[in-house]
Formats: structure tokens, C-alpha cells, sequence
């Protein structure tokens, strides 16, 4: 599949309004996936998050470099199993030719060299598929501010270089409060289920055992993945929507949901 360029044909379900930078600046993104239909959703995707943009679509990882040298994206999702070369080794070359485009990965590639190797290479993230719309949100949302927070610093000093650094770390760790409308009685209730739960548990399940809505359930199990405190994975039935299930990873206890200022 060729590298190519303009709005998404893809038609995509309307998605809630996202909260981003007013006047914030287009980001632009190249969508690298050897699968034309996974990359018609990954493309889908990414246009239903703000500030971003897909200006064009490669299917190898020599597209992908012409790619890059023609439209100039800031954002590259690179798959890993491309059909000419290792994903990864598309990185270096990118930078030997001085192109300076942060890379996610976005590939089903779970071998611990693979991840060791995107480290290595500098990645901004990596996702692992498969994956559903709010798993790629939240991480172009977090990937945008670490962005803008970079773009913005003026370096006058080591603590300026400090603060920056930490905005960087604070993207692994977990968020010290909780979004508007989400209670702490309520956070600390549904983590108890997680904690509690013999393996995974599904918002449905979560809901039973604490009494809340599945919606609520819901919404309270992907604030936890999105700090870190969970994981999810995708259980397949015989037809629909996968499930999304959810497992404690450890991390955030009740004390650290806690909304600053409140004691």
C-alpha cells in the first residue's frame, strides 16, 4: 500500500468531546501498518483525537520513509511486522537522514527484546494491539502535552531542565487525582474489586460487586488503567465487541486517588 495523503475514508462512530489546548497547533501523523484495514481504523482513530492529523498512510517500511521525507509528520505509528524490514530498523534510518518525528509503536509484538528495543530507539509509547479507541486516546493526549510542555521550555537554568524531565516521568506513573465527577468513596470501592478479584474483571462484574452503575464501573476501571494501575486485556466472544477486562497491576491505593487539596 502506498504512502497517501488527505482526510480519513474511514468512517469513524462520534466520540464524546475531548478536552485539549484551545488553538493548539495540528499535529501531524504518519499511520505505518502493512494491513490496510487496520490502518483505515488506526487512521480513524487518531483524526477523532484534537490536535491531531493523519497526513498520510504507509503499508512497508520503505513507504514509510518516503513517507516521512515528503509529508514531514511530527508523529509516526509504526508497526513492528512490516513486510520489508523490522519496524524498529526504520528508526535509525529516519535519523540518518535527519528526520526528527517522534515514533509509537502500535504492533502485537510482545517479545521482551522488542520492547527493550523500542527503548532503546527512543519511542514515545507502546501500545500493544489489539486495542480499542481509548487506549490510543489517552496516549496521543498524554504524548501532545508531554509535547507541548517540550516546544514551550525555555532552559534558563537546571531546574527548568528538572521540570521537564519530571513531566516525562510523571507519564509512567500514576495521576495523583482523580478527573471531575469521579468520587474517592467510589475510586477506593472499585479498587477494592480490582484488588480483589480472582484474575480479571470485567466493568459488568465490577458493577455486581460494588453496587454502581456498569457505567460508573466503567469509567472508574479506565481511569485506573490510564495511571497505571491496571491493565487491560480483550476477551472475544462469538460476535460483537470484544470485552475489555481489567487486572490490578499495584501502584495507586486509596490514599493517592485523594483530588489535591482534599485531606
Amino acid at each position: 500500500m502506498t504512502a497517501t495523503s488527505g482526510t480519513s475514508d474511514a468512517t469513524a462512530p462520534s466520540a464524546a468531546p475531548l478536552e485539549t489546548s484551545p488553538g493548539a497547533a495540528p499535529i501531524g501523523v504518519l499511520v505505518v501498518d502493512d494491513d490496510f484495514m487496520v490502518a483505515r481504523v488506526h487512521r480513524a482513530f487518531v483524526e477523532r483525537v484534537e490536535p491531531f492529523r493523519v497526513l498520510g498512510v504507509a503499508g512497508t517500511g520503505e513507504q514509510a520513509l518516503a513517507a516521512v521525507g515528503e509529508l514531514r509528520p511530527d508523529l509516526v505509528l509504526l508497526d513492528l511486522y512490516l513486510p520489508d524490514v523490522f519496524g524498529l530498523d526504520v528508526i535509525p534510518r529516519l535519523r540518518a537522514a535527519g528526520h526528527d518525528c517522534d515514533v509509537m509503536v502500535i504492533s502485537a509484538a510482545r517479545e521482551a527484546d522488542a520492547v527493550r528495543g523500542a527503548v532503546r530507539h527512543g519511542v514515545v509509547d507502546y501500545l500493544l494491539k489489539p486495542f480499542e479507541f481509548e487506549d490510543l486516546r489517552v496516549r496521543l493526549q498524554r504524548y501532545a502535552v508531554q509535547r507541548g510542555r517540550l516546544l514551550g521550555t525555555v532552559v534558563r537554568s537546571q531546574a527548568d531542565v528538572d521540570r521537564v524531565l519530571a513531566g516525562a516521568a510523571a507519564q509512567a506513573g500514576p495521576a495523583p487525582g482523580l478527573p471531575k465527577g469521579m468520587s474517592v468513596e467510589t475510586a477506593e470501592l472499585v479498587e477494592r474489586a480490582l484488588r480483589e478479584a480472582d484474575g480479571t474483571l470485567s466493568a459488568s462484574e465490577c458493577a455486581a460487586l460494588t453496587g454502581i452503575s456498569r457505567v460508573s464501573a466503567r469509567r472508574y476501571l479506565e481511569h485506573f488503567h490510564t495511571v497505571g494501575s491496571a491493565e487491560v486485556s480483550l476477551r472475544y466472544g462469538a460476535a460483537g465487541r470484544p470485552e475489555r477486562r481489567y487486572r490490578f497491576r499495584g501502584a495507586v491505593t486509596g490514599p493517592a486517588l485523594r483530588r489535591a487539596g482534599r485531606p
